[in-house]
């Protein structure tokens, strides 16, 4: 079996961007196998040094060259890095170049700028949709729709909740979402908490299979878990968002991620 290449992430702060750039481009690399060491908040010269010992042992524990994604802002440390023995790839050193000779002025480098709050506004925004999304889950607080920008449709299970945490977290998206049940399928038309917010409905759905094996997950041997009440609610669900004009997401093949920017992407731009 071909062993695992070490793969760092350091930053002087969370190591988010480094973390997700790095990873981004390892899958282009299927077939490979990577071992995967986050150290974050590598925020003075000692720490540098304590990451690079690390990085030197990965090498002589696997013998083989680490790569290293970094994001770190001090110049001593970014030195200490580069004379690690691994394959170094700073995250901003080649972008930051290109944009300074473009604007015509050096970069103001400060750690943490995109994922601290040095943007108090946007900041309290994403904490906001955050509370916003736990009071109106699961049909909870019909009361405050009128304040959604989306509100996620769907059967029990469907993806709902994380999604609208995730549109919260990451764009400061305030959603609602609220569950399809059999009962709502007895009457025609929408639930009637849904109708004057047509514009802001979104459905996501997903194989019945897939969906039996989530909720047998929570409840195993159940009716709720059966493969044909699944196939019965999901045919139900999509029928009645089909009538109703609802924009649906299939989720079954596609990450947290792409659902998330999908529906971002249909929110109107104000």
């Amino acid at each position: 079996m071909t062993a695992a290449r070490p793969v760092f992430f350091i930053s002087d702060h969370t190591g988010i961007t480094a973390e997700i750039i790095g990873k981004s481009l390892l899958t282009q690399f299927p077939g490979e196998a990577f071992a995967y060491v986050s150290l974050p908040f590598v925020d003075s010269l000692e720490k540098a040094h304590r990451a690079v010992d690390a990085i030197r042992q990965a090498r002589l524990g696997k013998g083989l060259r680490p790569l290293v994604f970094s994001s770190m802002t001090d110049e001593a440390a970014r030195a200490a890095l580069d004379a690690s023995g691994a394959l170094v790839m700073d995250v901003y050193a080649q972008f930051m170049g290109m944009l300074s000779g473009e604007l015509g002025r050096p970069a103001t480098v400060l750690r943490g700028r995109l994922h601290g709050i040095d943007d108090p506004f946007a900041y309290h925004a994403r904490i906001d949709a955050v509370n916003y999304a736990l009071a109106a889950d699961d049909g909870l607080s019909l009361e405050k729709y009128s304040l959604a920008e989306l509100i996620l449709i769907g059967v029990s299970r469907s993806g709902k909740t994380p999604t609208s945490l995730f549109l919260a977290m990451q764009y400061g998206l305030r959603v609602a979402n609220y569950p399809l049940t059999p009962e709502d399928f007895e009457r025609p038309g929408l639930p009637a908490a849904l109708r004057p917010h047509r514009d802001k409905l979104r459905g996501l759905t997903l194989s019945a299979e897939r969906l039996a094996q989530i909720r047998g997950e929570r409840k195993p041997d159940s009716r709720y878990a059966n493969l044909q009440t699944c196939r019965e609610e999901l045919a139900a669900a999509e029928r009645l968002m089909r009538d109703e004009g609802i924009p649906v997401i299939e989720t079954t093949h596609r990450s947290i991620e792409e659902i998330a920017a999908l529906l971002k992407q249909s929110v109107p731009q104000t």
